[in-house]
């Protein structure tokens, strides 16, 4: 069931029911031996959303990238103008080094402009706030904004796959592509139960 965050701007709006306490029983069994039920289970899958975002950072991730800084920065010539680099640098790394080690050099930039633009915690504030270290480096804004575009840097060189798809994901929720007007259509449906009759 995908979040509404999620869906397609193209689809209608689905509501969700709440799930009921026989809906939720229904997800349990009990153990043999009178032991404690399992813990309840969800159902996971992919949204629509995110199946094409897994296939194009792993597939061609010069297109996600491109797609990416294209829905933040909506200027003319953004898909082209970061999409041809990355792909001249995905070649050259996988000629020379045999894998996909100078493009993200390129790419982590975007991380970091996607993390100031909605305003979301990074690594190291993360990081803080689960084990408490470090509270004191974190307080200086510049320290902190240094130890985050590090953070953005080291996820594109070890996880560059699933880091484009994670900020494909994100822009996706929060910014339509630009070529999406969102205008509504009028749509006009004939009324419905019209006969002809006699002596109107």
């Amino acid at each position: 069931m995908a979040n509404f965050e999620e869906s397609n701007p193209l689809l209608p709006k689905q509501e969700q029911k709440p799930v009921t306490n026989d809906e939720k029983k229904s997800f349990t069994t009990t153990v043999k031996g009178g032991g404690a039920p399992p813990i309840a289970a969800v159902p996971v899958g992919w949204t629509a959303d995110g199946l094409p975002v897994g296939l194009l950072g792993s597939v061609a991730p010069c297109v996600l990238y491109g797609t990416n800084v294209e829905r933040l920065g909506s200027a003319p010539g953004t898909f082209a103008n970061h999409c041809l680099p990355y792909s001249g640098l995905y070649l050259i790394g996988n000629a020379l080094f045999g894998s996909n080690c100078l493009a993200p050099w390129f790419s982590y930039p975007i991380r970091t402009a996607i993390r100031r633009k909605f305003n979301l915690e990074g690594s190291c504030e993360a990081l803080v706030r689960s084990c408490g270290c470090c509270g004191s480096f974190v307080e200086d804004e510049i320290q902190r904004e240094q130890c985050e575009t590090a953070c953005d840097f080291a996820t594109h060189i070890f996880c560059h796959a699933c880091a484009l798809c994670q900020e494909g994901r994100e822009v996706r929720r929060r910014l339509p592509h630009p070529g999406f007007n969102a205008q509504q259509v009028l749509v006009m449906i004939p009324p419905g139960g019209q006969a002809m009759a006699h002596g109107a």
